[in-house]
């Protein structure tokens, strides 16, 4: 055997037994294995732990032992719950108390379904909360989509029969109303007054008149003068006193009326609306022949205003190229 392999084989067998002890060493001391505890001194000895490399500590003997926890105890827990619970199932919402009022309603609704209920022109008038004064009541600012969806259940609930609509409904529905009762309030409807004069009044553009009309020969006055001298044009004394042409009572009644503001063409409008509305006053009848004729409905148009850089309300200066 020459020197090189004699060299090869002690360093072979050196090897095999640094291995077997190495192995031997680690069996020993995982039976009994290091742990690191916090506050302790650290010692320089070096040790191993499930094949990781740790440090051992100088009190680690004096350490008691580790108990487990006791088993839980689930039939405690079924008297309270393992977690907080909101008041309202809509905590977690965007707008909690509107959902709050929507599944109420929701709940009446399915409640009473069965009930009888009236056509929709038949129920009784509500004055429900606008959008804004809803948005003040539950202090949210509730959407307007969300909020025609609740009027839809509202009204619902209103068409149930008036006999047999529940206490509890009526009282719901009573919280969505407006404050006072805006349908109670009608206006007194004219009349005739001792003297035999029926008022009208009414407006047109900038102009506002008051008609005094009484059965006579069918003299007319405005604000003093004749009706030509007041409006010279024939096409406004004749739009002032077509209440009378289309209803056949120019030689019939006596008109004094009293205009101010605007034009000739907005004043002789506007004594037409008014003496359109007195004479309903005195025959009720002639209602529809008023309506066909135009003379009692209101002509809200107005004068568009003028805009910057524009000669009128639309009309622009002329374009040149140069």
């Amino acid at each position: 055997m020459g020197l090189k392999t004699a060299n090869c084989v002690a360093h072979a067998m050196q090897t095999l037994r640094s291995t077997t002890y190495l192995r031997a060493s680690i069996s020993q001391r995982l039976a009994a294995p290091t742990y690191l505890v916090p506050g302790t001194a650290i010692s320089t000895r070096i040790q191993w732990h499930g094949g990781v490399r740790g440090y051992a500590t100088e009190s680690q003997a004096q350490q008691p032992e580790q108990t487990a926890a006791p088993e839980i105890d689930f039939v405690k827990l079924e008297s309270r719950p393992v977690r907080v619970i909101p008041a309202s199932p809509s905590y977690f919402s965007g707008s909690p108390k509107f959902f709050d009022h929507l599944l109420r309603l929701e709940s009446l609704l399915a409640k009473y379904a069965t009930l009888p209920t009236v056509p929709a022109g038949e129920a009784p008038r509500m004055a429900w909360l606008k959008l804004p004064g809803f948005r003040e009541f539950v202090g949210e600012q509730v959407p307007t989509k969300k909020y025609k969806g609740l009027l839809q259940i509202l009204q619902r609930l209103n068409r149930i029969e008036p006999g047999v609509i529940p206490d509890e409904v009526r009282l719901t529905l009573k919280d969505f109303l407006r404050p006072g009762n805006p349908y109670a309030l009608q206006a007194a409807q004219p009349t005739v007054d001792e003297l035999g004069r029926a008022r009208g009044k009414g407006k047109r553009k900038s102009s506002s008149a008051v008609v005094q009309l009484v059965e006579g020969d069918g003299e007319v006055l405005v604000n003093g003068k004749s009706l030509v001298e007041a409006f010279p044009r024939v096409h406004d004394r004749e739009s002032a006193t077509w209440a009378l042409r289309s209803s056949s009572r120019l030689d019939k009644y006596n008109v004094w009326a009293t205009v101010r503001g605007g034009g000739t063409t907005g004043q002789a409008e506007a004594v037409a609306l008014a003496l359109g509305r007195a004479l309903m006053v005195h025959e009720p009848a002639l209602k529809p022949i008023l309506r066909r004729a135009g003379v009692i409905t209101v002509d809200a148009r107005r004068v568009e205003r003028k805009k910057p850089g524009h000669l009128k309300a639309r009309k622009a200066p002329t374009w040149v190229k140069r």
